[in-house]
C-alpha cells in the first residue's frame, strides 16, 4: 500500500514505511517537493527567549538531507524553553506549510470521543455491539469505546483491510484472521478509530467532518486544518493541517480546552496492562533516548509525509516535525525520523 496512513499498515509505530504496495491514495494536500527541487542546507530560521533549545542537535539531526531514506525535513519547537524552527533538503516549501498529518488525525478523532463522554452521550465501558450492531461479527466478544481508544481491543491486523467507505474498511478489515481477547494486549491498529469514528457519527447523527469543524476547527481559529473528501483514511489519518495549527490544537487539548477535568486527565492514563504505552485520549508515551524527558504525543504517514507531534505534559517543549521518506528502508527511515524527533527535545 503506497502513500497510506501509518495505522495499520506498519509493524513499528515509528516505520514509514508501508507493509504491502497495492492500493494508491489520491489527494488534495499539498505534495511533497519533487525529487529534482534544489538542495539545501539545514538552517536555524530563529532561536529565542530562555535558549534552552540546542540548535546545535538539530542542526545535526537534519544535516546530510538528502540522504538514501530521507529526502527533506522540517522541524518547528515552540513552549516556554525556547524556539526553533528549520528546514532542510527538499524540504522548499515554508516551515509552516501544510501536509498531511497521517494518523496525527487519531487525535483529534479521540478529542471528539471524549468530549461525547464528557457530554454523557457515551461511556468508556459502552461497547461497539451496542452503539454500531451489525458491524462486527457476532462471534466477536464485546468490544469497549476506552479499548479502542487505547488500542487494546484485540482487533486482528486488518491484512486484508480494502479502501472504501468506513464501514467498508472495518468489516473488509475483519473479514479474514480472528482477534484476540478485548483488553489483554496493546495492537496498535487504525481500524479502531475507524470504528470511533462512526460512532461520533452515530451517537451525533452527524458527518464526522461536520463534528471535526464545529467541535474543534473553528473553535480553535484552525484555518489551515482541513478533511480533504477523498482520502479514505478519514477519521482514522486523512487531515491536512501544519506545524502551527497543530500545536495550537494540542495545546488546547492537554490545558483542558477541549475536554471537561476528568476527561482531560484520561490522556494521560493508559490500561492497566503490561506495555501499554497508548492513553485513552489516544497519545503515545514516549520516553526521548538518552536520558531526554518523557513525551507525550503522535506519529502519522500519508501521501508521502511521515510527521509527528510531542511535548512535555507542561507544555514547556513542543516539538512538530514532517519528513520525506524515499521508502528504501523502513528500519533506516525510523533512525533518521526517531534522530530528529530526539533533537528538538535536547537539553529539555
Amino acid at each position: 500500500m503506497t502513500n497510506s496512513t501509518n495505522s495499520w499498515m506498519r509493524k513499528a509505530r515509528w516505520s514509514v514505511t508501508a507493509a504491502a504496495a497495492a492500493l494508491v491514495v489520491a489527494g488534495t494536500a499539498v505534495a511533497p517537493a519533487a525529487a529534482s527541487a534544489p538542495v539545501r542546507p539545514a538552517v536555524a530560521v530563529a532561536v529565542a527567549q530562555r535558549g534552552h533549545v540546542d540548535s546545535a542537535a538539530l542542526l545535526k539531526a537534519l544535516e546530510g538531507l538528502p540522504d538514501d531514506y530521507v529526502r527533506g525535513a522540517m522541524v518547528r519547537v515552540t513552549g516556554q524553553e525556547g524556539r526553533w524552527r528549520g528546514t532542510a533538503g527538499e524540504w522548499t516549501a515554508p516551515v509552516d506549510s501544510e501536509f498531511a498529518i497521517g494518523s496525527i488525525t487519531k487525535l483529534f478523532t479521540s478529542a471528539m470521543a471524549l468530549q461525547l463522554v464528557g457530554e454523557g452521550r457515551i461511556s468508556l465501558d459502552d461497547t461497539v455491539q451496542e452503539l454500531l450492531p451489525g458491524l462486527l461479527p457476532a462471534s466477536y466478544e464485546p468490544i469497549t469505546v476506552g479499548q479502542l481508544l487505547s488500542h487494546t481491543s484485540g482487533l486482528q491486523k486488518p491484512r486484508c483491510a480494502r479502501p472504501g467507505t468506513p464501514v467498508e474498511v472495518v468489516t473488509s478489515a475483519v473479514s479474514c484472521d480472528a482477534p484476540t481477547a478485548p483488553g489483554t494486549v496493546v495492537r496498535y491498529n487504525g481500524i479502531n478509530t475507524f470504528i470511533v469514528g462512526l460512532v461520533i457519527e452515530e451517537v451525533t447523527g452527524r458527518s464526522y467532518g461536520e463534528e471535526l469543524r464545529d467541535r474543534i476547527v473553528r473553535p480553535l481559529g484552525l484555518r489551515h486544518t482541513s478533511l480533504p473528501a477523498d482520502d479514505w483514511a478519514w477519521a482514522e489519518g486523512g487531515i491536512v493541517s501544519r506545524a502551527s495549527d497543530l500545536e495550537r490544537f494540542f495545546t488546547a487539548l492537554t490545558r483542558g480546552r477541549l475536554l471537561r477535568p476528568a476527561e482531560r486527565g484520561l490522556l494521560f492514563t493508559t490500561p492497566a496492562i503490561p506495555g501499554a504505552d497508548f492513553s485513552y485520549g489516544g497519545l503515545m508515551r514516549w520516553e526521548v533516548p538518552g536520558g531526554g524527558p518523557v513525551v507525550w504525543g503522535k506519529t502519522g504517514s500519508n501521501r508521502g509525509y511521515t510527521s509527528g507531534i510531542f511535548a512535555t505534559p507542561d507544555l514547556r517543549r513542543v516539538v512538530v516535525y514532517s519528513t520525506l521518506p524515499t521508502g528504501a528502508d523502513a528500519k533506516e527511515e525510523t533512525i533518521r525520523v526517531k534522530g530528529i524527533a530526539s533533537a528538538g527535545f535536547a537539553g529539555a
